[in-house]
């Protein structure tokens, strides 16, 4: 089911991902980590859907996207950069195989961090948020998105890095077998991962050779 939606707030979380509020439909109800489908609603592009996830609360009175904008690429992310205050998105039902299951570790590459962005929020305000991880790669410094957010989160572990900033301060490489195994003792635990799809397929095959059970394993299949 479609549901037309006014866009009520739009603000920069980074040089090129922006924050969306929008209004939520009577009885729109997700879980976090889970998307929708999107369209923008001008003639053209309504048949155009891209997935986006919902980077709110479930409880709050509106709802809210977070997404990289990409203007060379021409398509709906680019119109998205341009909306503002006003402008109508036409939202499907909520769906996504990417849900809390457990204590554990969420390990992202760029944009794909944003499942866990309602999902590491609600632990937070649960008070649940201590004895999880969160491992995430970007190219650069200047692309971490909400780093703030993650730094504020009492209890939540943070590991940062960077695959194309030699001069940073954080970690570098790529996250691969050598990386997780230095960088986790257990392997027992839940693993959350979102990124690219080759990073995702590659880290998975990762952390299942190292022993982790791929039933703990929770992405986006």
């Amino acid at each position: 089911m479609a549901h037309r939606v006014r866009i009520t707030g739009v603000e920069d979380v980074t040089h090129d991902v922006r924050r969306f509020s929008f209004e939520r439909p009577a009885g729109f109800v997700f879980e976090p980590g889970q998307a929708t489908d999107v369209a923008i609603d001008r003639d053209g592009w309504r048949d155009e859907k891209r997935p986006f996830t919902f980077t709110g609360l479930k409880d709050w009175d509106h709802l809210e996207f977070t997404i990289k904008i990409y203007p060379d690429h021409g398509g709906v992310t680019n119109q998205l950069g341009g909306l503002k205050k006003g402008d109508a998105l036409l939202i499907e039902d909520p769906w996504g195989t990417i849900r809390y299951k457990g204590r554990g570790t969420f390990i992202a590459g760029g944009a794909g961090v944003t499942p866990f962005i309602a999902i590491l929020r609600d632990l937070e305000d649960r008070g649940e948020i201590a004895g999880h991880r969160l491992i995430f790669s970007n190219r650069t410094e200047r692309d971490i998105i909400l780093r703030e957010t993650w730094e504020a989160m009492q209890g939540l572990d943070r590991l940062f890095l960077v695959t194309d900033e030699p001069a940073s301060r954080l970690a570098g490489g790529r996250i691969d077998a050598d990386f997780l195994k230095r960088n986790i003792r257990d392997f027992g635990q839940h693993f959350y991962v979102c990124g690219p799809d080759g990073m995702v397929a590659d880290v998975n095959a990762a952390l299942k050779e190292l022993g982790a059970s791929p039933d703990a394993l929770v992405f986006e299949r």
